[in-house]
């Protein structure tokens, strides 16, 4: 049985690091960014964020002075057992948030969007977003945290099927430069397309993306992953940098995630990470034991089944 008071204080700890340490993966691909920008303005400023991150780390402070909108994914496995329930987990994760807030610590960024009262905690009404999926054969939860800036950096249009590979990138080419123009991202990002679903599955698809997907990982169908490392080079070579500046380096990655949509239409999205690309993820296991990490493993292969039953595609 894992207890409620497990689940609070193993959020409480992804809130802290996803604010304050900057994943690996993304790290290392700001790293490489900075060793290909041949244009000496946007350079300073990737090299002068990587200074950011390790002053963060070292003094124990969020990267950033907007520590964005604090979320959670939960993966829960089929066969775990938890203490209070749902309600529970939510619960601890929404007293996490509010923990966070003071101790980090985090600011207060959740307002009523009419009233604008702030509960001073970002705890509200729809505040902090749980989004949730399961997994077969497992008895642990994974909580993953993540601090997204609210404001900008996003883009949805409705394709049709007879616009094609061209039209997905025209209109990413199109929400980037658009992007760079009006300082509405804060690149190098990582970059995630949502394509297909309903309007609301294809944002979210775009956001998991951006936000759940490593740097580096590529998309298990050989052709969606051949067409991410196209449309990386593509975002790179429109003569952006960061904060707008002259450059060629726009994106650090890009990931797509794909769900079936209606016939008559080809649904997108594009999300944008930030520089500070705040994510955190810890499995707690049936004993109580807590296992920290920075790769979400959100898109499992239970998570991307296409039948009906997960057992007829599992051992087909």
């Amino acid at each position: 049985m894992i207890a409620n008071e497990v689940i609070e204080e193993a959020s409480l700890e992804i809130m802290r690091r996803a604010a304050i340490d900057i994943p690996k993966d993304y790290l290392g691909g700001i790293k490489a960014s900075a060793e290909k920008e041949t244009e000496a303005l946007s350079g300073f400023v990737i090299k002068s964020m990587v200074a950011n991150y390790e002053a963060a780390t070292e003094d124990r402070r969020p990267m950033c002075a907007d520590t964005g909108l604090p979320r959670y994914y939960v993966k829960v496995g089929n066969d775990a057992r938890i203490d209070g329930g749902f309600v529970g987990v939510e619960k601890a994760m929404r007293s996490a948030t509010a923990r966070a807030t003071t101790d980090v610590p985090l600011r207060p960024n959740r307002v009523h969007p009419l009233w604008r009262t702030d509960h001073n905690n970002n705890v509200g009404l729809n505040a902090p977003e749980v989004e949730w999926t399961f997994e077969p054969d497992a008895d642990w939860i994974d909580i993953t945290t993540v601090h997204k800036g609210g404001l900008f950096g996003t883009d949805y249009r409705m394709l049709f099927p007879g616009d094609g590979i061209d039209g997905i990138k025209r209109f990413l080419l199109d929400t980037l430069i658009s992007f760079g123009k009006r300082g509405l991202c804060c690149q190098p990002a990582i970059v995630g397309i949502g394509l297909g679903g309903s309007k609301d599955t294809c944002m979210q698809l775009g956001k998991q993306a951006a936000c759940l997907r490593v740097v580096g990982d590529r998309n298990p169908d050989p052709k969606i992953a051949e067409l991410e490392l196209e449309l990386t080079e593509l975002g790179n070579s429109i003569g952006m940098g960061p904060m707008g500046f002259v450059g060629s380096s726009m994106v650090v990655d890009l990931h797509i995630e794909c769900g079936h949509t209606h016939t008559g239409g080809m649904p997108i999205s594009v999300h944008t990470f930030c520089l500070s690309s705040r994510r955190a993820t810890a499995r707690i296991f049936a004993n109580g034991e807590i296992e920290y990490r920075t790769d979400p493993q959100w898109f499992t292969p239970y998570h991307r089944r296409e039948t009906v039953g997960w057992e007829e595609q599992h051992h087909a």
